[in-house]
């Protein structure tokens, strides 16, 4: 038996926040920031002899998904009802689909394909399934230490796909690589928005090879999805290395805190007592309608990095990471119509600033690129900067925080005065200060060259980062020979 083989499979919960319903009623789905059980009916409450009614858009949208993760579409499919007794499931029930039992999932299989250190992989998938989302359940505080609990049923009835993975994965770095794909994918099938708050939710099943498995439930962002992996996959070493025995269980991922806590011994298959919805139809989708929805599907991910790649020139790493992000991959393209003039280079140049400079900004601040002022000519105006040698890429690097709020590279360049020092004569007096005030930097650079970039440092320090670099380290070695 091995303590340290780490087998991982996730069930990511994405809401369909981009229909306009909830999935079995004509209920508004837009319940963020809303009056709590305003947004309700006799349906997504679950009040005897009310009566489902699928919303057609969201099987449209299963089958976007399910085309783009390369699933297996099922073309004839019912609904299940999946028993448990929690205050958020009014009915007592959720309706979903079950894969078994003569039940079919909406998809089966699929793959998504990851790359981490350097190294391809594809992820299989088990399956994709349509299901209600439960009522939001509300506590003071922590979950372990809340007097009460309050129960909003606006959330109850909207749309959710679930895409369950296979457990293949062997690290926390593997999930998060998988999750930034299949966000990725999402974003671009054009389904969902998950960066609003809830719409995206990760159930994480891991267990250490020859022990039970944990789940850890409602993890409520992709970027706490590692952090609990990683919390999770300790907890159970130091069980192992102590001598206790895991069990199978069910645990809570408190993001304040970061660690699981134990909710409930894990509930097994057969305690949801599954068994047909007998107040829906079973649904069937043809070739045709299946071939439509193709042919108007929008280009993914894999298809948008191999035309960048032949189009502008970039590397096959460069254009994975660059369509990684729709919306980046969407202003390249906006950007770099305007830097033509500088050819390939120029597309390269401006992927650079996006996938560096501009990409930390957004993630220091926790934004994408959307909610900043950024336009793409201010970019491509910035490299005609720095090509014609009006500013230094030091100076550059300076303007993102004025350039996200939308003010011109002009005027950012005329408010701050900052230019490129080229001259000769005031870089040479310059780097005199410089050798005087660091005699032992001078002397070091005898037996270590590297000293020259501490002494290009200081002159750069002295001009804010305005001396041409170049001409700097010229006059540099001319002095010290």
């Amino acid at each position: 038996m091995s303590e340290t083989k780490v087998i991982i499979g996730l069930e990511v919960h994405i809401q369909l926040t981009n229909l306009n319903t909830k999935l079995f009623c004509g209920c508004n789905s837009d319940y963020r920031g809303k009056e709590q059980n305003t947004l309700v009916c006799p349906i997504c409450l679950g009040l005897p002899g009310s009566l489902p009614v699928l919303n057609e858009k969201a099987i449209e949208f299963a089958t976007r998904l399910a085309l783009a993760l390369n699933c297996k579409i099922n073309e004839e499919f019912w609904f299940f009802r999946k028993n448990y007794f929690y205050p958020d499931l009014p009915k007592a029930f959720q309706i979903s689909q079950y894969n078994k039992a003569g039940g079919k999932a909406f998809g089966d299989g699929g793959t998504i394909k990851i790359r981490l250190d350097g190294e391809k992989k594809e992820i299989n998938l088990d399956r994709i399934h349509l299901e209600e989302d439960p009522a939001k359940l509300v506590h003071k505080g922590s979950i372990a230490s809340s007097p009460y609990t309050l129960v909003d049923y606006n959330r109850s009835g909207i749309s959710l796909i679930e895409i369950v993975s296979q457990p293949v994965m062997k690290s926390p770095e593997e999930a998060r690589e998988f999750l930034n794909q299949l966000k990725s994918i999402i974003q671009y099938t054009e389904i969902a928005d998950l960066n609003l708050e809830g719409s995206v939710r990760v159930d994480a099943n891991i267990s250490i090879e020859g022990n039970p498995r944990s789940e850890v439930k409602n993890i409520n962002s992709f970027k706490e999805v590692e952090r609990a992996l990683k919390w999770e996959i300790q907890r159970q070493r130091n069980a192992i290395k102590r001598g206790k025995e895991l069990i199978q269980e069910t645990r809570h991922w408190d993001d304040k805190r970061r660690i699981t806590i134990g909710l409930r011994t894990k509930e097994f298959e057969k305690d949801y007592r599954y068994f047909p919805e007998q107040d829906l139809v079973p649904i069937n989708i043809d070739g045709k309608y299946v071939e439509n929805i193709k042919k108007n599907l929008p280009e993914m991910p894999d298809q948008r990095m191999k035309r960048i790649q032949e189009q502008y020139g970039l590397s096959e790493f460069d254009s994975e990471i660059l369509v990684l992000d729709k919306n980046i991959a969407d202003f390249f393209e906006e950007g770099v119509k305007e830097i033509e003039v500088l050819g390939q280079e120029g597309f390269k140049l401006f992927c650079n600033w996006l996938m560096g400079d501009i990409s930390r900004w957004l993630n220091e601040n926790n934004k994408n690129i959307n909610e900043t002022q950024l336009q793409p000519h201010q970019i491509s105006k910035l490299i005609e900067y720095i090509d014609k040698g009006k500013i230094t890429g030091k100076i550059a690097k300076s303007f993102i925080n004025d350039m996200m709020k939308g003010i011109p590279v002009e005027e950012i360049l005329e408010k701050t005065g900052k230019q490129r020092i080229a001259d000769e004569k005031t870089l040479s007096k310059i780097i005199d200060d410089v050798f005087q005030e660091n005699p032992e930097i001078v002397k070091d650079y005898k037996r270590n060259p590297r000293a020259l970039e501490a002494l290009i440092g200081k002159c750069m320090q002295k001009t804010r980062g305005q001396a041409d670099p170049n001409i700097t380290r010229n006059l540099i070695l001319e002095k010290i020979k």
